[in-house]
């Protein structure tokens, strides 16, 4: 293919994997680095790119950062074995984790000294979409940017949302859509669980809200997990301290006051208190079960 890239994505993760994937199935050369070596492994003999991080990024046109928050990001970009300074002039950073807006600022100026340009780029849509090319991205970056990241956007995603031409709008927007999933999945949770205490199974929960307007995405993807008591981590328990807590971090010093976020967060911390931060976040549930003595379905068999 004619525009045809070499890209080393970093974070094998479930968004990662399947976003590495996509870009393989694009036509594009693709080097995958985790710190799990199995999920390297794996990736190799899925059609990944061999060669260690440091040789390949003299040389790529691009790295996509998926790892888990801010900290991990500039460790990858800036740390002591750090890309960026070794990435070669005109290609390109996407950095898809959920960080403040400030962060995304500081590591596109950073990025742009080594003549590198950044994508402020965080995603959307879970990890079925991700191994499928269909993420939602929220970007913000200059035109620049965006050209050169351009064909790898349109391997990995099914809706590119331009958010401004600047690092900074893109995690903005990600702040607002993790504060409404987190919020949605911890009210999904309060709500299967008082369905209980009045006599509605959660299979009957998942058969009639999904009909009424009470429903939403998170209700709809995750209600089914506790259905089927399978708390397999397809979104963790632990993403949603660190999300929602990056939210009221921004609300704070913009001097704002965000009670429902705050009392989702409550819960996820809980949840990963009393262990269940290793578990589907549809394990919130847990706690709500716990607090009044209900058993979940299959709680006996599947329940960590």
């Amino acid at each position: 293919m004619s525009n045809a890239m070499e890209v080393a994505v970093i974070g094998l993760g479930s968004m990662g994997y399947g976003m590495a994937k996509s870009l393989i199935a694009a036509g594009h050369t693709t080097h995958g680095f985790d710190v799990a070596p199995a999920q390297m492994a794996r990736f190799l003999a899925d059609g990944g790119a061999p060669g260690a991080l440091t040789a390949v990024a003299l040389h790529v046109d691009a790295v996509v950062v998926v790892v888990l928050n801010a900290a991990q990001t500039e460790s990858v970009l800036f740390g002591e074995d750090g890309v960026v300074p070794n990435m070669k002039a005109g290609s390109v950073v996407l950095a898809c984790a959920t960080v403040p807006p400030a962060f995304a600022r500081d590591m596109e100026a950073r990025c742009l000294a080594h003549s590198v340009h950044y994508l402020d780029a965080p995603i959307s849509g879970g990890a079925a979409k991700a191994a499928q090319g269909q993420l939602s991205i929220m970007a913000s970056g200059t035109p620049a940017a965006f050209i050169a990241a351009r064909p790898l956007l349109d391997a990995m995603s099914e809706k590119v949302f331009v958010l401004g031409d600047a690092a900074g709008a893109g995690s903005a927007m990600k702040a607002v859509n993790q504060l409404l999933a987190g919020v949605h999945i911890a009210a999904m949770a309060e709500a299967i669980t008082f369905g209980m205490t009045q006599g509605v199974s959660p299979e009957k929960f998942v058969e009639v809200i999904p009909e009424c307007a009470g429903t939403s995405w998170m209700l709809e993807n995750r209600a089914p997990h506790i259905v089927a008591g399978d708390y397999t981590p397809r979104s963790s328990v632990n993403i949603w301290p660190k999300d929602l807590g990056i939210v009221l971090e921004i609300a704070q010093q913009s001097g704002f006051v965000a009670p429902l976020t705050q009392a989702a967060l409550a819960q996820f911390q809980e949840a990963a208190k009393i262990g269940l931060g290793h578990e589907d976040d549809a394990a919130v549930a847990k706690v709500y079960a716990g607090q009044v003595g209900l058993t979940l379905p299959n709680q006996d068999s599947l329940q960590k």
